[in-house]
């Protein structure tokens, strides 16, 4: 059974920070290209960043030199470290793992990010 489960979401102020976390189980973990994607109220989904078997890594404009991806393939985890947090960011994040050639793709249930003061 594969598991994508995200955690380390929460309330923040504007300009704080928070790292997600998502532990990935019932995969080949090191083969998946792995990503982060978030929706807020009344919008679609969007790519947030994503990060390649190889560790190339890509991110939406609006996140760029604020937000990092990683992986840990040794413990089949990926993070979203993101700083300088904007209430604009406020969303739920989800983690997303797709297979070469995306034959095979897997969503986490979602953790939720508030940005507020």
């Amino acid at each position: 059974q594969v598991q994508l489960v995200e955690s380390g979401g929460g309330l923040v102020q504007p300009g704080g920070s928070l790292t997600l976390s998502c532990a990935a189980s019932g995969i080949i973990f090191r083969v998946y290209a792995m990503n982060w994607y978030r929706q807020a109220p009344g919008n679609q989904r969007e790519l947030v960043a994503g990060i390649s078997r190889g560790g190339s890594t890509n991110y939406v404009d609006s996140v760029k030199g604020r937000f990092t991806i990683s992986r840990d393939n040794a413990r089949d985890m990926v993070y979203l470290q993101m700083n300088g947090l904007k209430p604009e960011d406020t969303a739920v994040y989800f983690c997303n793992g797709r297979s070469s050639g995306g034959n095979y793709e897997y969503w986490g249930q979602g953790t939720k990010v508030t940005v507020s003061s």
